[in-house]
């Protein structure tokens, strides 16, 4: 079944023109069944972009999915129109009352700071400690899983003497979890980022590593007791979007290398490659595969003692 957005959001259009079920509000209604209720906070300064990575890997599920967009209440966006925002977005503490089957915490371009130093730091944990009560499964990602991994373990992002940046060889650790179904034994995934996780204290913490890569290290880690899973790389990005940062840096004359095993002989006249999409598709429906076998259809009962 087709995920639920708007027809006026810009991604109905994108995923619709791509082939994915996408449905208006109005064939919705018509439909006798408990669309699931996902939540995606949006801390990437592009919107739209993150918008549509995100809409197109839950969308391609049998289950019907209502996506709500949800943004920082105090945090002004600089880079995607303001009316953009007041259409589709609702600040978080106007949807703090509200349950939600699962909820995706993007990246955000704030890797240098410390987490106590980002503006919205306190509101962010506030949602952290909300997800404990409100949500069933939580999904975060990038910058969003380190924060959330620090906020609920204590375990610390390390800055990198260089960024990691490319197409990365993952071994898949842990075959029996239900979010791996379908996985090979290796898969690539994208990597953006300065700044890594100790794979020793993710284990002190006794969390299980389920992706992990020699190069840049551990990449899923599930969070069982929080009802959490941690992705440090980028499942979601388009096939354009590292040459669009490769690109963005040369022009700027901002130094950068060439990202690893994208570009067909690392030359950056030819089109990139794309070797993830698939492992990215299967991640997310498993992931919302789980959700529609674990929820309440009794929302009122997320995040009581009996989930």
């Amino acid at each position: 079944m087709p995920i639920k957005i708007p027809s006026s959001l810009p991604a109905y259009t994108v995923l619709k023109d791509e082939g994915v079920m996408v449905m208006g509000e109005g064939r919705a209604a018509k439909q006798d069944i408990r669309p699931l209720q996902i939540g995606l906070l949006n801390l990437m300064p592009k919107k739209i972009s993150t918008e549509n990575q995100f809409a197109r890997l839950i969308a391609n599920t049998p289950l019907q999915i209502e996506l709500t967009l949800i943004r920082m209440s105090e945090h002004e966006t600089k880079n995607t129109a303001a009316e953009h925002m007041a259409e589709f977005y609702q600040a978080f503490q106007d949807v703090k009352h509200r349950k939600f089957d699962g909820l995706i915490i993007t990246g955000a371009p704030i890797e240098h700071l410390d987490f106590d130093k980002v503006t919205y730091w306190d509101e962010l944990r506030e949602v952290f400690e909300w997800t404990q009560t409100n949500v069933h499964s939580t999904f975060g990602v990038c910058w969003g899983g380190m924060a959330m991994i620090n906020h609920f373990h204590g375990v610390a992002k390390h800055v990198l003497d260089a960024k990691l940046f490319g197409c990365f060889r993952h071994s898949n650790t842990l075959p029996t979890s239900p979010y791996l179904r379908g996985f090979a034994d290796e898969c690539v995934i994208p990597v953006s980022r300065w700044t890594e996780l100790d794979a020793g204290e993710i284990n002190t913490a006794g969390l299980p590593i389920l992706l992990t890569s020699e190069k840049s290290g551990p990449a899923l880690v599930e969070d069982p007791d929080h009802r959490a899973l941690y992705m440090f790389n980028h499942f979601e990005y388009d096939s354009g979007t590292l040459k669009e940062e490769y690109d963005r840096d040369v022009a700027s004359g901002t130094p950068i290398n060439i990202p690893e095993n994208y570009y067909p002989n690392d030359d950056p006249s030819q089109p990139p490659v794309n070797r993830w999409r698939s492992h990215g598709h299967l991640l997310y429906g498993n992931w919302i595969n789980e959700i529609y076998q674990t929820t309440h259809f009794d929302m009122s009962k997320i995040g009581t003692a009996s989930e």
